[in-house]
Parts: structure tokens; C-alpha cells; sequence
């Protein structure tokens, strides 16, 4: 499935002294989505960001909260997290027992559904479910932490997903994080990724955000 093709910016590697006025940046830069990683300090071992955080991203910006829930009983958490103002909600195939239940309880409680694969489990784990989300999220890091090394590995494994995908779910779109920059950007645009979660490339350009995010669009196909 071709584009649009859209770049999600990951706050994890904001300056949070400044993330009112490092948001208001990408979005005027061309941001599509704000990303949100939410670590419980179980399922992976750092502790990061709750609702409060999506709540205060919601007053600062208009455009879609890209909300993963790195945590392993995420069913209680998803109504706080939708009243707090996320668009979409995607949980780890890894952490939920129930997959159908949780995916069915994030429509209800209002948001979009994505479930996510580390880079260890396989495309059909997700295979059951595609009929119940609107996005499949390919983790190209193990998760936990930013600036790590993007695996080229799992790439076949995102042109599996597309694949099952355009039989079941056509429209889902999928979405990959982890190491993504403008190197390796391309090779997962061609295994068939269409959102790009990028966080360090972005917010700790050297250049700057602007120039962070220019340089990312900059490899996608003139007409997307």
C-alpha cells in the first residue's frame, strides 16, 4: 500500500524544559503526529511519561497523539489515557493475553487501535487481530530507550505484516520506531512502512527540529 507517508516525532528525546515550545516547533515544522512512550519500569525497565504528560501535549498542540503503551496490564490504563486526550492507543502483542479485548476496549473508549511487535516476535502474532486495528507498530530497537541502533532485521518482517494486511485490513496502516534517520529511513519505506516514529533525529539535530524534520521528508517520494 503506498503513502501518505507520515512522521511521528517521539518526545522521548525532547528537552521537557522547553516541551511546550519543542512541540509548538515540529508541528510548524510539519510534524503529523506526536508520539508518546509510556514505560511502566516492568515490561521494559526504564519508567517514563503518564497521562499527565498526554494531557499536556493535548493543550499544546492540535495535531494526532501517537500514544504506545509499553506496560504490561495496559486495559486498566486505556480510558485514563483516551480522557487525557491520546488518538490512538497501541499495546504490545507481548503484553496482553486478552489482545482482542484490549484492542475492542481501546475503539470503546474512543481511540484509534495499534497493536506492536518487538523485534523478536513474529508477524503472525499479530495475524488474529488485523481485523481490529488501524495500525501495526514494527519495533526496529528493542524497547525501553532512544538513540538506539536501528535492526535492519526486522524488515522482512514488515513486508510479512503488509502482506497479511492487504489481504485482511487494507487500510491499516503500518508504522515502525526505532534508529530511524535519514539513512535508514528509505530501506523501511520499501518493506512497505508508511509511519515513521523518529525522536533523536528530530529533536536532537544539531540543526534543530526544523532541519531535523526536512531532512526525513526529504526521502520520501516527490509526489507523497
Amino acid at each position: 500500500m503506498p503513502g501518505p507517508y507520515l512522521i511521528s516525532t517521539s518526545i522521548l528525546s525532547a528537552d521537557f524544559s522547553r516541551l511546550g515550545e519543542q512541540i509548538g516547533e515540529a508541528e510548524a515544522a510539519g510534524a503529523d503526529w506526536i508520539h508518546v512512550d509510556v514505560m511502566d519500569g516492568h515490561f521494559v525497565p526504564n519508567l517514563t511519561m503518564g497521562p499527565f504528560i498526554v494531557e499536556a501535549c493535548r493543550s499544546i498542540t492540535t495535531l494526532p497523539l501517537d500514544v504506545h503503551l509499553m506496560v504490561e496490564k495496559p486495559d486498566h490504563l486505556l480510558e485514563l489515557f483516551a480522557k487525557a486526550g491520546a488518538t490512538r492507543l497501541s499495546v504490545q502483542v507481548e503484553a496482553c493475553p486478552n489482545l482482542h479485548r484490549t484492542l475492542q476496549n481501546i475503539r470503546e473508549v474512543g481511540c484509534h487501535a495499534g497493536v506492536v511487535l518487538n523485534p523478536g516476535s513474529p508477524a503472525v502474532w499479530v495475524e488474529p487481530v488485523l481485523h481490529l486495528v488501524d495500525l501495526v507498530l514494527v519495533m526496529s530497537v528493542n524497547p525501553g530507550a532512544s538513540g538506539q541502533t536501528f535492526l535492519p532485521e526486522v524488515l522482512p518482517k514488515v513486508t510479512e505484516v503488509r502482506r497479511m494486511l492487504d489481504r485482511i485490513n487494507p487500510q491499516a496502516m503500518i508504522e515502525i520506531d526505532g534508529g530511524i534517520t535519514p539513512s535508514t529511513l528509505p530501506a523501511a519505506l520499501k518493506a512497505g512502512v508508511q509511519v515513521f516514529v523518529t525522536a533523536s533525529a528530530v529533536f536532537k539535530n544539531p540543526a534543530g527540529i526544523a532541519a531535523g524534520l526536512r531532512t526525513l521528508r526529504a526521502c520520501f517520494p516527490k509526489d507523497s
